[in-house]
């Protein structure tokens, strides 16, 4: 039949999407990700002197003869020493819980994966409530010795120690895996021949490690790079701070304070992308051990030596120790009251819920020798106007960040499987975030939006309320490349015959998709979401950057209201609030944790065998209770 004018040939559907969505992503692409940073770039060669004139070497003088090379350098110094420092903690917690025999694994491996369900702003204050000027462990160490430096837990050791037990989180969930992975025939060959435990550990194990350990160790050194929280709260000049600090000041203050900032964001993000080349360059080649065909589960090994066996049991240990004192600390002082909390001291009579529930009056004495009191000052963290105001915010931010993200990157993860050439191109569009720092992005957003954009239709939408949308559409580029990794591995796992099949039924193309791809996909679509959203809920460098009253985050509302704890008689149990808060994010992050890889782990046989316990649980204790009234009428 041929197609006329009168009788056109009907439209596409999908073909119409694609168009859209080709377009819609262009324009997000290139507004959202390459204007921003772009125009950041410019601004460093667009400054002016005193007499108005343009001086495009200006800020590059500076650096050279001012401090700003101080923070390059101090940012250097600590990426290379967590290099060690957690490759050194991560690498050992590891095979103390997955290769070697050593008593109580289980209990030290929850106590060494408490960094997962707690980090950021809320890990940072854990430390700082053990080791701070007045802290539980520095009062009870000026005890014992009283010239000691209260302020000792400050500065590049403070910030160094507290980030490499922070940043092991990766080998516990990478490394873990990979150590998991080998084949225990090649160890068993090994031993056979005569080879000692460590010989073994050195030989043939860590060969095997050796790309997961590049890659941890090149994650590690960009986390030490672009660390944020630890050096703020410590006190230890870094990039990430400084750049924080350019961005909210103006010209009035210092010397061209924006393009300084934008310097110093261009060279964390040209150390990035170095880094990730290098990554890259070293995955191609290749260096994995082969194993036999019939793999074998790995077998924890006895250390034979007793005086190795019993160093290697007190290093668990007191790494455990480290580990856990601030997690359980925080949790007991979430329940005393803001004296106890204030003194560091526990009393069972001042166990209280105020901190998480629940408001009191606080009087105080002024300065004129009377009593004022201040009503709800003492106030819990569901009972405070500040703090629900903060969670309400970032729950709402996160959620819309991270269902955008995934609902891309499904999008785009159908259209590269399907389109090889042009899913490529579309596929670096979407990893083109992983170039660049997130202090980056955001600070880009900040400066490139705060004026009347053409691009985004005459508005500013770093305008009060508008602020929101420009973090929302911050957390989701971020958010991109790691959704992608996660999801087109689970669009692998689809098998093409069902594809094909839906199309013989005569299904269309989104029909197959909606009705046999997404149910697939799905499970794994949700963790992603999951793991999305824990990370957002609790971020502070992004919020931090924008620096809007109109959108503070739930991690920077608590601490500002500690830095200004007592003040006139306001937020007396600030300290209090943040201890509940920590276990509150705790209670989120480990649920998010154990959906994602406790229950949405299981394979079918495995939910319906715990489907089946639950069943003849249940079946037991009704039975009993059917059970207990025939024998008393008997």
């Amino acid at each position: 039949m041929k197609y006329s004018l009168k009788n056109p040939k009907p439209l596409d559907p999908s073909l119409v999407l694609k168009i859209i969505g080709g377009l819609a992503f262009a324009y997000l692409f290139f507004g959202f990700m390459l204007m921003p940073c772009l125009n950041t770039l410019t601004s460093i060669f667009t400054t002016k002197d005193a007499n108005g004139n343009a001086d495009p070497f200006a800020v590059i003088r500076f650096f050279l003869a001012g401090n700003m090379k101080n923070y390059v350098l101090n940012s250097l110094k600590l990426a290379l020493c967590l290099v060690v420092t957690v490759n050194v903690v991560g690498v050992s917690i590891v095979l103390l819980t997955e290769y070697f025999d050593i008593k109580g694994a289980k209990i030290l491996r929850v106590g060494y994966m408490t960094t997962l369900i707690y980090s950021g702003v809320a890990l940072v204050t854990g430390y700082m409530f053990l080791y701070a000027n007045d802290g539980i462990l520095t009062s009870a160490l000026q005890q014992a010795f009283p010239n000691l430096n209260p302020n000792w837990f400050s500065g590049f050791n403070a910030v160094l120690f507290t980030m490499t037990f922070a940043c092991t989180s990766n080998h516990m969930l990478f490394l873990r895996n990979a150590i998991r992975g080998i084949d225990y025939n090649t160890v068993e060959a090994a031993r056979n021949m005569g080879a000692k435990p460590f010989t073994v550990l050195f030989k043939v194990v860590f060969p095997t490690l050796l790309p997961t350990m590049f890659s941890l160790t090149v994650m590690t050194f960009i986390t030490g790079l672009c660390a944020m929280s630890a050096p703020t709260l410590l006190g230890y000049d870094s990039i990430n701070p400084e750049i924080v600090r350019l961005a909210g000041s103006s010209t009035a203050d210092e010397s061209f304070p924006q393009a300084r900032a934008a310097l110093l964001s261009i060279m964390l993000a040209l150390f990035t992308i170095i880094l990730l080349t290098i990554l890259s360059s070293y995955e191609r080649k290749g260096h994995y051990l082969s194993v036999s065909k019939t793999k074998a589960k790995l077998q924890k090994q006895k250390i034979t030596n007793p005086v190795v066996n019993v160093l290697a049991h007190i290093y668990a240990y007191v790494l455990f120790i480290i580990y856990m004192t601030p997690v359980v600390m925080i949790i007991i002082f979430s329940f005393q009251t803001y004296g106890a909390i204030r003194k560091k001291t526990l009393d069972i009579k001042n166990w209280t819920f105020v901190n998480f529930f629940g408001k009191e009056d606080y009087s105080y004495l002024t300065s004129r020798g009377d009593y004022k009191i201040r009503e709800g000052s003492i106030s819990g963290v569901f009972s405070n106007d500040d703090t629900l105001g903060g969670i309400q915010t970032s729950f709402v931010l996160s959620v819309v960040a991270a269902a955008i993200a995934c609902i891309i990157v499904v999008i785009a993860c159908n259209y590269i499987f399907k389109h090889r050439k042009t899913g490529t191109v579309l596929e670096y569009a979407l990893l083109f975030p992983w170039l660049l720092p997130t202090i980056l992005i955001c600070y880009s957003y900040r400066v490139f939006f705060n004026n009347d954009v053409w691009y985004v239709f005459g508005q500013n939408l770093y305008y009060e309320r508008r602020v929101r949308i420009l973090i929302i559409l911050a957390y989701t580029v971020v958010k991109l490349p790691f959704s992608l990794r996660m999801i087109k591995a689970a669009f692998y796992t689809i098998d093409s015959e069902l594809e094909d099949a839906a199309k013989n039924l005569g299904e269309s193309p989104i029909g197959t998709f909606l009705k046999v791809k997404l149910p697939i996909i799905l499970p794994s679509v949700l963790a992603v979401f999951a793991l999305n959203f824990n990370a957002l809920f609790t971020e502070y460098d992004m919020s931090a950057t924008f620096a809007s009253s109109h959108a503070k985050s739930y991690a920077m509302i608590m601490q500002a209201m500690t830095a200004e704890e007592g003040l006139y008689g306001y937020n007396v149990n600030a300290s209090g609030r943040r201890c509940a808060s920590t276990v509150f994010i705790m209670i989120v992050s480990g649920l998010v944790l154990y959906l994602v890889y406790g229950v949405g782990s299981r394979d079918l046989s495995e939910r319906l065998e715990a489907k089946k316990k639950r069943k003849a649980f249940f079946d037991r204790i009704f039975r009993k209770k059917q059970e207990e009234p025939s024998e008393k009428a008997a």
